[in-house]
């Protein structure tokens, strides 16, 4: 009885990434990048060791607040092309490029963004407004993209789904062999050799089918009443049983069970002609 290793594909890590978007590595970076000279200002060290150490959480947070246009309000939308350069020009030494190119990649690359470039015919500024029409190449290039990481998903999903179901079948078989190793009468070579485990494996299965048998006891819910408490039993028969007393009309005499008086409730005497 074999254990079967689960194995998944991992997802490619290149993706069709809307180049365009990043400013080329010809462009020159801000002036923050370059060191300054010994006998500049020491005032402004700190800031730039802090604008060199933002964290690309920190460059989303310092886009939004600078250009809520294009970054917050209205969904995602289609970059600008060349869109660094503007950022660079807007908000001189307040990002190194390696930064914005770092945030553009991973924005440009995210599902969500994928998903606005496929349907939008525009893109927009940093004032979020329309800044050029969305070519049908970058479209097809996001429409694929997203076809791909849907085929992905449902090849991990299946994946799993038989990964489950290996596992269940794979403790089933387990509790099956120690209900029967429990019980058997046979030797434990004959029954290694009937089951089809070799005796230095069967200790090992037969231990884990326990621990599994263990915890799905611990789990099963348990309904048991406690002591002294009476069990609920039917109901009184008085409300489906007796019609007299349902309407509220009981015996004369008052007295559960007594016969009725009246005309239904006589017996004729003498003899029948």
């Amino acid at each position: 009885m074999n254990e079967t290793p689960n194995t998944a594909p991992t997802e490619a890590s290149h993706m069709p990434a809307e180049l365009d978007a990043v400013e080329p590595a010809a462009v020159a970076e801000a002036a923050i990048d370059s060191p300054a000279p010994a006998s500049a200002d020491e005032a402004a060290a700190p800031a730039t060791a802090a604008v060199k150490d933002m964290s690309p959480a920190a460059v989303a947070a310092k886009l939004k607040e600078l250009f809520p246009a294009l970054f917050v309000g209205g969904g995602i939308k289609p970059l600008k092309l060349r869109v660094q350069a503007d950022i660079q020009a807007r908000a001189p030494g307040v990002f190194t490029k390696a930064q914005l190119s770092a945030f553009l990649r991973r924005h440009t690359g995210g599902t969500g963004y994928l998903i606005a470039l496929s349907k939008a015919k525009h893109r927009f500024d940093l004032d979020g407004q329309p800044a050029g029409d969305l070519s049908d190449e970058h479209r097809a290039a996001a429409v694929e993209e997203l076809n791909r990481r849907r085929g992905l998903q449902q090849e991990r999903l299946e994946l799993e789904q038989q990964r489950q179901a290996l596992e269940q079948t794979q403790a089933r078989n387990r509790a099956g062999l120690l209900h029967d190793f429990e019980r058997t009468t046979l030797t434990l070579a004959n029954f290694c050799a009937l089951k089809g485990v070799s005796p230095e494996e069967l200790p090992g299965l037969l231990d884990l089918a326990r621990r599994e048998a263990a915890e799905r006891a611990a789990q099963r819910p348990q309904f048991q009443a406690p002591r002294g408490e009476a069990r609920p039993g039917p109901g009184p028969r008085g409300e489906r049983g007796r019609p007299d007393e349902r309407r509220g009309r009981g015996p004369k005499d008052g007295k559960p069970g007594a016969k009725r008086s009246g005309p239904r409730g006589e017996q004729k005497t003498g003899s029948r002609r």
